[in-house]
């Protein structure tokens, strides 16, 4: 199972990316929570409130996950990266496997 790790700009636009990512059936889940970031943005040092959805799919989904993000998303340079989920109880696995093309 793989963990795409996504930042938006707020929570509308973190639930319009899921909510294309779930009807498209790229990933089983999306968990939506805000955070603090820090960052280089234009030769200066930021400080925003974001929103970070961790969406699961199966391991060969990225580059769908990928490309329908940015197709969506409204920053210049979306965050998107991903980890593989090494030890993952069966029966999620499983559900994940089957919620996703």
């Amino acid at each position: 199972m793989l963990i795409v790790y996504i930042t938006t700009r707020n929570s509308g636009a973190a639930k319009k990316i899921s909510h294309h990512l779930l009807q498209k059936k790229l990933i089983a889940c999306a968990n939506i929570f805000p955070i603090e970031s820090m960052y280089w943005w234009d030769k200066e040092i930021q400080e925003d409130v974001e929103f970070v959805i961790l969406a699961k799919t199966k391991d060969e989904n990225y580059e769908k996950v990928e490309k329908a993000v940015k197709e969506l998303h409204e920053y210049d340079i979306p965050a998107i990266y991903s980890w593989k989920a090494d030890k993952v109880s069966k029966d999620y696995s499983d559900w994940v496997e089957k919620e996703t093309k």
